[in-house]
This record gives structure tokens, sequence and C-alpha cells, in this order.
């Protein structure tokens, strides 16, 4: 454990001890979750980010095997207040150990209220964790280090294969043998728990990297394209949204979160960096069509821009909180999308049933 530091964009310093590596850079973003740190640390949708943990005592359960939602840790680094260091049940591993074993670091330590209090008020920025005397050189990584909007963090968690019927990790569903359903899913960092919920409605999955052609696709017995979560900056996938496009009204098209993006941008929507984003597992979400209001876990710092959609498609899901855009509907052309996770791994499990909702027309 050494005296460390967290420097911000905007030059502001926060002090803590360090376990790991130091003059690591990445997106500074906060998560208002109390549970569900292995999920949240293996979600390849935090590659890239530096995660801060808004709970005061992270690790009080440990971690294992089957709480996890990618082959490992996305997440650049981990930034908590308190770090447990109590007994575990047995079979478990301590997360430093956890961390320590994935070579990523954990800052501890730091005041959490007041860098989340900071991130809300100046917004989700680049930052740096370095070590006591090693300022100056934490500060050329950090002003060169690329914005979120420049960098492709899919690459490193995606397949770069087609991938048929993937094995997932102990403690998930085997894909079915008998399968009622086929879905071509383009995996742009998908969890793991997404596929364990196709699977469980005997949907046979095949994986597709980001580079797919709507002609690996169509007409190949697929009864729908499916767009997984990932990532960063949705604008930057230009081709994939044309491929999207070439599928529109050719099969079922659903997304989750980055899909969801992905699908606004190919109905001729564009999609917007929010100020902090929307990460943890306590957001209420209402159904638009039903009236009905629901708690979500979420994790994304883009989102649909409203005025830009066009007239066809219906704003199916709202944010209580905000009023942005949760899930979106285009009856001309078979889309169905939602932004936050139905799989809610880790969080609540009130729109599990989106999975039904999405494969119930086909």
């Amino acid at each position: 454990m050494q005296k460390a530091y967290l420097k911000l964009k905007d030059g502001t310093i926060f002090s803590g001890i360090l376990h790991g590596k130091a003059n690591v850079c990445g997106e500074v973003v906060f998560n208002t979750s109390m549970t569900g740190y292995p999920e949240i640390l293996t979600d390849p949708s935090y590659n890239g980010q530096i995660v801060v943990m808004t709970y005061p005592l992270i690790g009080n359960y440990g971690v294992d095997i089957y709480e996890k939602e990618s082959s490992g840790i996305k997440a650049t680094a981990l930034i908590v207040k308190k770090l447990y260091r109590g007994p575990l049940p047995e079979g478990k591993t301590s997360l430093e150990e956890y961390m320590s074993k994935g070579d990523k670091p954990i800052l501890e330590g730091i005041d959490t209220r007041a860098l989340t209090l900071h991130l809300r008020d100046n917004g989700s920025q680049n930052g740096v964790i370095y070590l006591d005397g090693m300022e100056a050189e934490a500060d050329n990584i950090l002003s060169t280090f690329p914005k979120i909007t420049e960098r492709d963090l899919i690459s490193e968690v995606a397949v770069d294969k087609v991938t048929q019927s993937p094995e997932l990790s102990e403690g998930f569903v085997a894909p079915p043998t008998n399968p009622t359903l086929k879905a071509a899913v383009v995996d742009y960092g998908i969890k793991y728990s997404i596929i364990d919920d196709l699977y469980q409605r005997n949907c046979a999955v095949t994986l597709f990297p980001p580079t797919f052609k709507a002609e690996d696709v169509l007409d190949k017995g697929y009864d729908l394209l499916f767009l997984s979560n990932g990532p960063g900056d949705p604008a930057l996938l230009t081709q994939s949204v044309e491929e999207i496009k070439k599928c529109l009204k050719k099969i079922p098209i659903r997304g989750i979160c980055l899909g969801h993006q992905l699908l606004t941008l190919a109905l001729g929507g564009k999609t917007v960096k929010m100020d902090f984003g929307h990460h943890g597992g306590n957001q209420p979400v209402k159904d638009m069509i039903t009236g009905k209001t629901f708690v979500t876990s979420q994790n994304h710092g883009f989102m649909s821009d409203e005025k830009t959609l066009p007239s066809e498609v219906l704003v199916w899901m709202r944010n209580a909180n905000d009023n942005s855009v949760e899930g979106i509907i285009s009856k001309e052309n078979n889309v169905k999308s939602v932004q936050f996770h139905p799989e809610a791994s880790p969080g609540p499990h009130d729109k599990n049933d989106i999975f039904d909702e999405f494969l119930k027309e086909l």
C-alpha cells in the first residue's frame, strides 16, 4: 500500500492509498449500487473506465466464480472509500486479491462522496491514478490521453469471429439443445447474463463480431438480430450502423444499452454524451404504454437524443428522474430496444420480462 492520488482532467486532486499499479488512466464514473461489485467490474461496458463506488464499504462478501459478466475484470480501476478486509464465506476470494490477480488497481481512502458530487456537478472526465512524487509523469499521461468519444474500446471486449452457441462460465445455463428460436447476436461487449437469459428462453445464440455484414445474418435462418451492450461512443460505430440500416424491415431487431443507441442512429436519430450518465442499480424507469414504473440497473454515458427521433419511432420507456429516453419501438421496422439492463446483473429484476417482450412476436 502506497500513498497515491487521483487527478481529474479539470485539475482536481483526491488522495488515497493505492493497491496495485499506478499511472492508469480512464474516464472516471460513479456507480450507486450498494452491492454487485464483481458483476460491475467484469461488465465489458466499463472497459476504459475507472469506477467509483458511492457506497462507503466495498468487498464485504468477497468474490466467487459465479459472479462475473465476462472472462475477467474489464474496468480500468476501482475507487472505494473503505475496502473490506474481514472474514469471508468459505470459497470466496477477497476483492483485493481478485483485483490483484486481474492486474487492476484499487484506490482506497478517497472521499468518494466529495468525488461523486464533483463528477455530478462537473461531469464524468478522464482521470489518472499516480503515486506520491510522480505528478509530473501523471500530468503527461493525462494531457495526452484521449477522450472516451475518441477511443475504440469495443475491439478489446468483443469476439473477433463468428461463435456458435458460446459456452458461459460456471453458474450459467448451457446452450439449448433443441432451440425454438435462433438469434444472430452482434457482440459489442456482451454480458454473460444477456446470453443466459436468451438461453433460458430456449433461444440459440450465434455471436457475430462488431464488423458483421448484413448479408451474414439476413436469409440465414435467424429469427432476430440482437444488438448487445458495450463500451464507448456509439457515434464511432458508423460501419455497424450502416449494416444495421440494411437489416431494417428485413428481420426483427432488438437491442440493449449500446445496442439501443445504435438502433437510434440506424433509425435516423442521434445520440449525445450525458454529463455523468446512469450507473447503478436504482434507476427508476416508466413504461409509457402501461404507465407502470419500475427499478432498473443501468450503465451508460450516452443516450438517445429524443428531438432527433423520427416521428414513427415511439418512446417506449422514460427515466423517471431526468425524463431521458430508456426505450424505443418502431413498428414500421420491427424494432424494440431498451437503454437499461433487463438482465440486471447486478441489480433488480423488475423488468426481466423485457426478454419475453423481445421474443413474443417473432
